[in-house]
């Protein structure tokens, strides 16, 4: 047979495609590909079809999208279905004539950045399904199902998945599979496994990754921790981005094995490399709040993230922006990110850039979005929206200055928002956009003292404290101005020296409020400045330091308390 090799010249088509076909099953592609081509040009179909699977693999020959797609189109139109079915799947993924991997398989197993040529792939699915090639089954169910609205038919689709799994095709296995999950039968659980497991068997990664999820939660089979944990594993292994982020996570976390943050790690980095933004958001979690602590690795893993469309870890990338974190500050680029991310529906990102324009940041046209995208969600009974679009309407962000509005709304928020409260109890208190209303600014203010908003347990404290909207508690007032003392609040600190120095609520105790005076003091708080100034100048506590009330009477003057300028005046 050797001499016959060296004669391709003269051979015969039929001899050379059978030769060829032994060179293959011997491991000789390079010769294989000679013999092939010959009976490639001579117009036996088979042959173009293999012709155009090895450009398209690189199979005794240096790989050629562009040349596996035309020996395709030649045996696909004259009528092999093979050809037809593998030529339907590039199209689809949007690779025919580029450099990619081929198969069917990778419709199910790889999200492509490509577009798809619907319309040439329906007409060579069709024919090739019709011809009876479960592949071209498989690939038209899929058509039919995830393709463009106009060709969608969900029904034709479930048939032709249960034709092409009928005939054993893994890919048609997982199609029927996802088309009776779409059909929410629960009676229906056990077949859907079934189906999962028949093209995991055959090795599809998204099937063995499905059998996993399955596996895990008990759905159509026993739960078994161990087991989805391997089964994770392998789909990991044969390169499925979303299993490898669920490995990492398992191991990260724990729950389907023991945990190992080093190996969970190594997993998210492999997906987020692959592609899966979600595992890139989470490197960069790792990074920016565990205990590996590197703010500019993760500012690299975030804007991968926030590159392929994550929300949150754009959101995440303009703190940093924002704070100089990992990057150089950056307000302008901050502001970007976030107005991108709030743009395409994060609502943690429309409040953030709502802030932003609080303080006098952004761009003209931010103000209008906020003010829209606020009162869209608002309308449709979301309080936290109606509490933003109220303090839009407030500070006249994106919209005129209405502050009947803005207690509208607030109101509406109130209800359920614990900031909405404290700030419609202010508008109460202070008669804005409505009649003044000191008895229900009181109910509202301790409706947000009890949820922990420490400017309404002072402004609570205070009301108590001189009567106003009910009956006056000094004792209540007292134990209220603690709590928020406790949070670092300067203005309660000064409070309860004041109580201590009055002895109303707590008992006369100079030494205490002294000691509550310069807590405030020192937090800035300027008549608390005025306070520690006169004490140490007395020495009324105990302490006589006339060097240091000055220092604290310029502090309190500069803060603008007129009274520690006139003393100041007269030493």
């Amino acid at each position: 047979m050797a001499m016959l090799d060296r004669l391709t010249g003269r051979i015969h088509p039929a001899l050379a495609f059978r030769r060829a076909l032994q060179l293959s099953d011997s491991g000789k592609p390079a010769e294989s590909f000679a013999l092939m081509g010959i009976a490639a040009r001579a117009g036996i179909v088979e042959a173009q079809y293999r012709v155009g699977r090895c450009y398209l693999e690189g199979t005794g020959v240096p790989p050629s999208h562009s040349e596996g797609a035309r020996w395709l189109r030649r045996a696909a139109d004259r009528g092999s279905p093979d050809a037809q079915a593998l030529l339907a799947a590039l199209c689809v993924a949007g690779v025919a004539g580029q450099e990619a991997d081929a198969g069917s398989e990778g419709l199910f197993d790889r999200n492509s950045l490509r577009e798809p040529d619907f319309a040439a792939a329906l007409d060579l699915a069709r024919k090739a399904a019709e011809s009876g090639s479960a592949t071209g089954q498989a690939l038209l169910g899929y058509i039919l199902s995830k393709g463009p609205d106009a060709m969608r038919d969900l029904d034709a689709a479930h048939g032709w998945y249960e034709k092409s799994a009928a005939a054993g095709c893994p890919e048609g296995c997982l199609g029927l599979a996802l088309s009776l999950v779409r059909l929410r039968q629960p009676e229906q659980r056990s077949r859907i496994a079934a189906e999962v497991r028949r093209a995991a068997d055959a090795g599809l990664p998204t099937a063995i990754y499905l059998l996993a999820i399955l596996t895990e939660h008990g759905m159509g089979v026993p739960v078994d921790l161990e087991a989805a944990h391997k089964l994770y594993q392998d789909a990991a292994e044969r390169g499925l981005a979303s299993a490898q982020f669920r490995l990492g996570l398992a191991l990260i976390e724990g729950g389907l094995a023991d945990r190992d943050a080093v190996a969970g790690e190594a997993w998210m980095r492999r997906a987020a490399l692959a592609g899966n933004v979600d595992a890139a958001y989470r490197v960069g979690e790792l990074y920016s709040g565990g205990g590996l602590r590197d703010y500019a690795e993760a500012a690299t893993w975030y804007r991968r993230a926030a590159d392929g469309g994550h929300q949150p870890a754009a959101r995440a990338l303009a703190s940093l922006y924002l704070s100089g974190n990992g990057v150089a500050q950056d307000a302008e680029e901050g502001t970007r990110l976030l107005r991108a991310a709030a743009a395409r529906g994060n609502r943690e990102s429309q409040v953030d850039l709502a802030n932003l324009v609080l303080e006098g940041a952004g761009e003209p046209d931010d103000g209008i979005s906020v003010a829209g995208w606020f009162g869209a969600t608002a309308s449709s009974g979301d309080l936290v929206a109606a509490f933003n679009l109220g303090l839009c309407f407030a500070e006249g962000i994106g919209v005129g200055k209405d502050q009947e509005r803005a207690a509208h709304w607030m109101a509406r928020a109130a209800e359920g928002v614990a900031e909405a409260q404290y700030m419609y109890a202010r508008m109460l208190q202070d008669g804005r956009g409505m009649i003044a209303d000191q008895r229900q600014a009181r109910i509202w203010f301790e409706r947000a003292a009890k949820a922990g908003i420490v400017d309404a347990q002072v402004a609570l404290a205070e009301m108590l404290y001189s009567g106003r909207g009910g009956e006056r508690s000094f004792v209540t007032a007292a134990h209220l101005f603690k709590q928020a003392a406790a949070t670092g609040h300067a203005g309660a600190m000064f409070a309860i020296g004041a109580l201590y120095e009055a002895g109303q609520g707590l008992s006369l105790d100079h030494k205490a409020a002294q000691k509550w005076f310069e807590a405030a003091a020192e937090r800035g708080h300027g008549h608390a400045q005025l306070m520690l100034g006169r004490y140490l100048s007395t020495g009324i506590a105990g302490e006589h330091d006339s060097a240091a009330a000055r220092i604290w009477l310029e502090r309190a003057a500069a803060h603008g308390v007129q009274e520690a300028a006139e003393e100041l005046a007269e030493t």
